[in-house]
């Protein structure tokens, strides 16, 4: 990972659009770490890939007429969350860079794992 201090908290974001009402906990505790001054990863991998995918987050609201996924994405990156993809689950959900609503890390599981092990507290959401 680019960043050398090990992050205090890593979600390993597991869940994807078959559950959304189960998503914006995740958002929320990363969002609320790292509002904290904690430093927080969230790893997306298996179904959770596919909401880096363009237009998915948005499509998804876990209320009728609330907020996104995409909205609750945000909340997390602007209180300084990094997301980082799974570069093994594109392949698992038919997905490419190219289908990517952004840039971002991919690491397979080997290259995550040493960081993510660091981590003072890991969460599997």
């Amino acid at each position: 990972m680019a960043d050398s201090e090990a992050a205090d908290l890593v979600i390993i974001l597991i869940t994807g659009p078959e559950n959304p009402k189960r998503l914006p906990s995740a958002f929320f505790l990363a969002s609320t770490a790292a509002a904290m001054e904690q430093n927080v990863i969230m790893y997306f991998t298996g179904p959770a890939t596919e909401l880096l995918k363009k237009g998915m987050a948005e499509s998804i609201h876990p209320l009728e007429g609330g907020n996104s996924i995409a909205d609750f994405m945000k909340l997390a990156e602007d209180n300084g969350v990094r997301i980082i993809g799974c570069a093994q689950s594109l392949d698992l959900n038919g997905m490419t860079v190219e289908d990517l609503a952004k840039s971002l890390p991919l690491l397979t599981p080997s290259q995550a794992l040493p960081a993510l092990g660091e981590a003072g507290r890991v969460l599997t959401w």
